[in-house]
């Protein structure tokens, strides 16, 4: 009796939504809805600038060739993101000025797409991408599609977009809690969208498969907002999280189906870009700079805090920003936002736990030469992460001073062979230069490897503007080499960061190393002091212990065959002698003039 009850409530609740269901367009923006958009055009020069530059790209888009399915290795990725670019910007030019260019040149791609033989579903990210590509070119097109090309688009979503989610072969990401999870259940809910008068009843399996599954990585942003895989794919994953609630909230199919760690995230994203205008890219991140966030004027439109624009509004005179193949989401999310009115953010630090805590402090927002530093926690475990635990950057002046070198390309180490994914304590991953802690600015001892099973918590944080500070323990990441390992990060008097380390050696001795890669010209002056030079900029490196130290530089040159340059990067630090059972400290002073305190244990950081 039950189950009947239950499946007659679920026959009436589809068959409501079924009737209740706009006729196209129906995917994030519907009928009628671009008169909102040009009000804000009209009233707004910031959100006219981006319209432009959305149209200039379309007629640009209309000189190119359609695009060929050319798989690059294991992926045709770069395909369908192309695709989704294309297509979601022709298709925004046509539905704003009605140009028939515009149409004749997305309903040229759209059927170019069709007859491509497969999406690649071995690889689902291509398919996902491709699928909501082509769903939101057929559903803004479809009143002016003839019913051969409507024909030939949809049996393309169904054949080669929800079908094969429907394999078991390909859909292991709905059980996975990391950006394929968004990204594939994002792509396959707006093909079921777009399709859904064609077949209603996989359309919702498939929309109520999506609502369930993508719960797991909801959850991974909790407590705080810290995305486990940092900045790069936070982009990826989060971008493609809030096309799928923003489409199914506009139907009214989803309710406000967040948790309190996704409401915090955009205060974390924002805070990861630094006063260089560099982000904090630890994991598989870009060494880039930040650019234009759609996600971000969602958030600002939801949270009602304008100020989560800051770093957005920086980028309106990016021409860059047509590279970004959901802008055209910007203009439907940032309906009635002001860009004229942009408050700085209150908060300077950001402290988050979860699978990769981090920490980030700043001395200002609006200071070009302000201090930024930022400290990462975690396990090397987590999906895309580095053996970077412990790992810092530095921002001074306008400058980065101490980076992290970013992820290598996929495909440059998969064609070689390399076991990239093979994650294990002795898989191929960490003999990659830019992957083990070697390479990032942390602790190495006896040269091993920092134990990929482990974990670091943050343990303590300060937020005073004098006194702002974060600490690690990092013992169980060596717990094979010393029995307590602390690191402690802070800027102290707006002027001077620290790094401080304590370690109690184990029974043997052991040699440790302290790494810091940098773009700076580096001399050592005397035997704890180091100047950093770059672009006519100077920062002093001041090491204070009572162990003696051997300061020295390192390259960062290629050492396997596979592994890609750094080109104008040094590693800068010290060595010493860790004697059986001794306990140290390290201090390590950065500022732009040689100064250092009294070093304080980290104990007293509170």
């Amino acid at each position: 009796m039950k189950k009947i009850l239950t499946f007659c409530l679920y026959f009436l609740a589809f068959n409501t939504y079924a009737q209740n269901l706009p006729n196209h367009p129906r995917i994030l923006l519907l009928a009628n809805e671009e008169s909102g958009i040009q009000k804000n055009i009209e009233q707004d020069k910031n959100w006219a600038l981006i319209h432009q530059n959305i149209l200039d790209e379309a007629t640009e888009i209309i000189s190119l060739p359609t695009l060929e399915r050319i798989q690059v290795g294991r992926r045709l990725l770069d395909k369908s993101r192309e695709a989704l670019r294309r297509l979601f910007i022709l298709s925004y030019a046509y539905r704003m000025t009605n140009e028939k260019k515009y149409f004749d040149r997305c309903e040229a791609e759209l059927l170019k797409i069709s007859q491509f033989t497969d999406w690649n579903p071995s690889h689902f990210l291509d398919v996902a991408e491709m699928t909501m590509a082509v769903s939101i070119g057929y559903d803004w097109l479809h009143k002016d599609l003839s019913e051969t090309s409507r024909k030939q688009i949809k049996e393309a979503i169904l054949q080669k977009g929800l079908l094969p989610s429907m394999d078991a072969k390909h859909n292991s990401w709905l059980k996975a809690s990391h950006n394929w999870n968004q990204v594939c259940n994002a792509g396959m809910t707006y093909g079921a969208l777009a399709t859904f008068e064609d077949n209603p009843t996989l359309a919702m399996q498939i929309i109520n498969r999506a609502k369930k599954s993508i719960e797991l990585p909801l959850e991974d942003y909790n407590p705080d907002g810290a995305y486990p895989e940092g900045f790069g794919y936070w982009g990826y994953g989060t971008s493609f999280h809030v096309l799928f609630l923003s489409v199914l909230q506009k139907l009214s199919l989803l309710d406000n189906a967040v948790n309190e760690g996704f409401n915090k995230t955009a205060y974390y994203y924002q805070q990861m870009l630094g006063s260089s205008g560099q982000s904090f890219n630890y994991s598989d991140a870009g060494s880039g700079r930040g650019g234009l966030s759609p996600a971000m004027f969602w958030y600002a439109n939801k949270l009602k805090d304008n100020s989560l624009l800051f770093n957005e509004k920086k980028y309106l005179n990016d021409k860059k920003m047509v590279n970004n193949r959901i802008l055209p989401a910007v203009m439907i999310w940032g309906s009635g936002l002001s860009l004229d009115n942009v408050p700085n953010p209150n908060s300077h630090v950001f402290v988050g736990a979860g699978k990769s805590p981090v920490a980030m402090m700043r001395t200002s927002w609006t200071d070009a030469d302000a201090i930024y530093l930022g400290l990462k926690a975690g396990s090397a475990n987590v999906n895309h992460a580095h053996m970077d635990i412990g790992s810092f950057v530095v921002d001074a002046l306008g400058e980065r001073w101490a980076l992290d070198l970013g992820m290598q390309s996929y495909e440059s180490l998969e064609s070689k062979g390399v076991g990239l994914w093979n994650k294990t304590q002795d898989g191929q991953r960490w003999e990659i230069l830019r992957y083990n802690n070697r390479y990032h600015n942390t602790l190495t001892f006896d040269d091993e490897l920092q134990l990929v099973q482990e974990n670091a918590e943050i343990t303590q944080s300060t937020t005073a503007p004098n006194f702002m500070s974060a600490v690690t323990d990092l013992s169980n990441i060596y717990k094979n080499k010393v029995k307590d390992a602390k690191r402690g990060v802070a800027i102290m008097d707006k002027n001077l960061v620290v790094i401080r380390d304590e370690i109690t050696n184990n029974e043997v001795s052991t040699r440790m190393q302290w790494t810091m890669v940098t773009p700076a010209d580096v001399k050592i002056l005397d035997y704890n002091t180091v100047e950093l030079t770059q672009n006519g900029k100077k920062m002093y490196m001041q090491v204070v212990s009572k162990n003696k130290i051997s300061l020295k530089t390192w390259s960062t040159n290629p050492v396997n065959s596979f592994d890609e340059s750094n080109p104008g990067t040094i590693r800068v630090g010290f060595e010493v002698n860790l004697a059986a059972n001794e306990k140290s400290d390290f201090t390590v002073f950065l500022s732009p003039a040689k100064k250092t305190i009294k070093a304080k244990p980290l104990k007293s950081w509170k």
